[in-house]
C-alpha cells in the first residue's frame, strides 16, 4: 500500500545521465519508487540552460511535459511544438522526441504513468538497438 507524499524540490539532488551522449539535461525527480512510498505514478523537473541538449528518444510510456520556465521547441515525430509556462505537451508513448539544443534556459515538469523512473527504458535514437 502506498501513501500520501509531500516532496520538496529543493531538497532532492540535481541528476544527470550517465553517459554524456544522452545530453547535459538536469533534473530532479520528484515521486518514483522505491523514493517515495508510491505507485502507479512518475514525475520530476527537467532543467535545461541555453545550449543544452536532450537528444532525440522514445520509451514505451506516454509522457506529459508543462512549461514551468523559459520557452523553447520540444521535437515530436519529426515536428516542433513550442513549450512555455503554461504549456502542456502529451507526448504518446513510443514517440521520438527530445529537445536537441536548449535556445534559451527552460524548466518543465514532466510525468509518467509508471511506478518508478527506472521502470522507464529509454530508447535514444544514437544508441544501438538492444
Amino acid at each position: 500500500m502506498t501513501s500520501p507524499a509531500r516532496v520538496d524540490a529543493a531538497t532532492l539532488p540535481i541528476e544527470r545521465w550517465d553517459d554524456p551522449a544522452r545530453g547535459t539535461i538536469r533534473f530532479r525527480t520528484l515521486i518514483s519508487a522505491p523514493k517515495t512510498d508510491t505507485s502507479e505514478i512518475v514525475c520530476g523537473v527537467a532543467m535545461m540552460a541555453e545550449g543544452d541538449t536532450f537528444p532525440l528518444h522514445s520509451h514505451p510510456e506516454a509522457e506529459v511535459y508543462f512549461g514551468l520556465e523559459g520557452t523553447g521547441e520540444v521535437m515530436i515525430d519529426g515536428m516542433p511544438h513550442s513549450l512555455a509556462p503554461g504549456v502542456a505537451l502529451y507526448i504518446p508513448g513510443g514517440a521520438v522526441h527530445g529537445v536537441p539544443i536548449a535556445r534559451t534556459a527552460m524548466t518543465w515538469f514532466y510525468t509518467f504513468a509508471a511506478d518508478s523512473f527506472a521502470d522507464i527504458h529509454y530508447r535514444f535514437l544514437h544508441e544501438s538497438p538492444e
